[in-house]
């Protein structure tokens, strides 16, 4: 039915330029995002590091009385130059042992011994297992040649996973570069972020949720991942002088198993034990084991002093952000999926604690 009077046509006529004002604005959003999306992770990436920096920032060109550009581009340097060393020291060390384990095998002087035959007594698995054992100490060749086709496909996947880690780790780069911009114009980017949350928020709440935002950011990258990667150097450097066959990739187990907020001893208290059992108690055995248990440890010291700071954000917010991050976005993503989590968490608590006072109750106890 078409609109009879003047003012039903002036309704009319308004709700269809909202329609299409809406319309409009929807598909430019879109828009954005479908050409922002290739460089979201980079961005959100670059944002975490900025925040996470900022106050080192400061602290650095107060002290030395340069520019913003310049300590910025100072903080980037060191940071690019403290993770090449240990990077390629890895990245060496795993190079090494693949190519170390592809020569013994290759040379046929990889022996496995014969099984102990009450293993074939074990429920469901031990004939199975008893006969596979028995086959790889009698012929390995043969074997490897039949699982050749399987393990094929499992090469490649970990060849894949291991270009992802590399790919992850240039994307890091890239991100520190972004991250030191950000730095350099931090002043304008801290006014920029508290007049988008007082556009959303409010005036009242706008700078605490921008402060509450910037808390959780540092407290979860500073806390979770940076703490990781301080016990991946650590027990990963202490690996390598030790040549521990595939020290690249155990220190990579040790940087996921440090975000998931699962323990390193799971690795370390194993290593221990292999050397220990190989070396024998030499003093050099006897170091090695001390340093690497209490680097294992180290997070339970530098939990302290660099979590939590007024953010209390539960260890599977930090799990299930790690694990989604990494199943969306790969590798990159085990990093910035606990801070976007935990952010997301923080500002819904504090949108569900930010209750209006019940002002009825409090006239009924005036009267």
């Amino acid at each position: 039915m078409l609109p009879t009077t003047a003012s039903e046509r002036m309704l009319s006529r308004g709700l269809l330029d909202v329609l299409i004002r809406a319309g409009l604005i929807t598909i430019l959003a879109i828009s954005c995002y479908q050409v922002f999306y290739p460089f979201l992770n980079l961005m959100l990436w670059a944002l975490i590091l900025a925040v996470t920096f900022y106050p080192l920032h400061g602290m650095l060109k107060n002290r030395l009385g340069l520019r913003d550009g310049y300590v910025a581009t100072l903080i980037v340097l060191v940071s690019v130059g403290l993770l090449m060393v240990p990077v390629y020291l890895l990245g060496v060390s795993m190079a090494e042992s693949v190519q170390g384990a592809l020569e013994l095998i290759k040379g046929g002087e990889w022996h496995i011994p014969a099984p102990n035959e009450s293993i074939a007594g074990w429920p469901l698995i031990g004939q199975p297992l008893y006969d596979f054992w028995q086959q790889a100490s009698a012929d390995l060749t043969s074997l490897l040649k039949t699982l050749m086709p399987h393990l094929r496909g499992v090469g490649l996947t970990l060849l894949g996973k291991l270009a992802g880690v590399g790919a992850g780790f240039l994307l890091f780069i890239a991100a520190l570069i972004v991250a030191g911009l950000l730095m350099a114009y931090g002043a304008n980017g801290t006014r920029s972020a508290v007049q988008i949350a007082t556009r959303i928020s409010g005036p009242d709440r706008g700078p605490q949720i921008a402060q509450l935002c910037t808390a959780t950011i540092r407290a979860v990258a500073q806390g979770v991942v940076g703490i990781a990667f301080i016990q991946m150097l650590l027990v990963g450097v202490g690996f390598v002088v030790m040549g521990i066959p595939g020290a690249g990739l155990l220190a990579l187990v040790v940087l996921l198993l440090g975000i998931m907020q699962l323990p390193v001893l799971l690795i370390t208290i194993p290593v221990i034990g292999f050397v220990l059992a190989t070396e024998g108690a030499t003093v050099g055995a006897i170091i090695f084991s001390i340093y690497i248990f209490v680097a294992g440890m180290s997070d339970n010291i530098l939990k302290p002093m660099l979590l939590g700071r007024g953010v209390n954000v539960p260890m599977p917010v930090v799990l299930i952000g790690a694990l989604g991050g990494m199943v969306t976005s790969g590798i990159i993503g085990l990093f910035i999926g606990p801070v976007i989590l935990a952010v997301g968490y923080m500002l819904f608590w504090h949108w569900v604690e930010d209750q209006p006072k019940d002002t009825t109750a409090d006239d009924e106890t005036t009267a």
